[in-house]
């Protein structure tokens, strides 16, 4: 069963999600309440798992990271063998931040980030020596109009 939120929990949670490292002060008043209140049902949230690990957003082009590809991948290998092997070498490759199977032609979507095309090329390379690949497909973010990890309270 889901964990219940009531509209002061989706306040604290919006104010969470704009910037979690302000004191609890400043949260709490943004909701119109106190801080033990507050505190507690923050508590509550992550008990409930409704809130995960609070982690700081890094700008990667400030650490050189200029690169953004999305990668459209399809196989033709559907084994559960093929697959953990997949798995596996994405997990352990820390320029993939996100990883999708989905519906339709494409079997996978990942979100890489790297310095440059040498490095993406060096991660391809990688990968498929790794793991059998039918077609891969990557795509150069040219600017990033959009980004953000709050959820639409």
């Amino acid at each position: 069963m889901a964990f219940r939120i009531d509209e002061t929990d989706r306040k604290i949670l919006a104010e969470l999600q704009r910037d979690a490292a302000r004191p609890l002060e400043e949260i709490a008043k943004a909701v119109g309440s106190s801080k033990t209140p507050v505190w507690n049902r923050i508590r509550k949230l992550k008990e409930a798992g409704v809130i995960g690990a609070q982690v700081a957003l890094v700008d990667p082009e400030a650490l050189g990271f200029e690169a953004c590809f999305f990668v459209l991948i399809r196989t033709a290998e559907h084994e559960a063998e093929w697959q953990r092997k997949f798995l596996k070498a994405l997990r352990e490759r820390p320029e993939v931040q996100e990883a999708h199977r989905l519906a339709g032609d494409i079997d996978y979507i990942l979100k890489v980030r790297v310095a440059n095309a040498r490095a993406y090329d060096a991660f391809y390379q990688a990968l498929i020596s790794e793991v059998k690949i039918h077609n891969v497909t990557a795509l150069l973010s040219m600017e990033e109009i959009k980004s953000t990890v709050a959820l639409p309270l």
